[in-house]
């Protein structure tokens, strides 16, 4: 898959809300109600991550949940990584 590159990204954040780019990665930081809520949130999303067979970087402290996506094997932003934000989105959106 090819790196995008830095236009493309940021029109195509534009229509993610949420997201920005940031040292050859798009990122989003979430804020939960409680842990609890963050946790099962992180749940349904790795069901999503193992479908897509798509690891992103992230960390969860308390309600907080922070995203980092980015290709490994291409050096830097993809479709997959795209793709894999609209659907986290869509899973916290409901």
């Amino acid at each position: 898959m090819d790196k995008l590159d830095e236009n493309t990204i940021n029109e195509r954040l534009e229509k993610i809300d949420g997201w920005e780019y940031e040292d050859n990665a798009i990122h989003t930081s979430l804020e939960f109600e409680d842990f609890k809520e963050a946790f099962a949130t992180m749940t349904r999303i790795s069901f999503e991550i193992e479908n897509q067979q798509h690891h992103p970087e992230w960390t969860n402290t308390y309600n907080q949940l922070v995203i980092s996506l980015s290709t490994h094997d291409a050096g830097g932003v993809t479709e997959k990584d795209f793709k894999l934000a609209h659907a986290i989105e869509k899973i916290i959106n409901g």
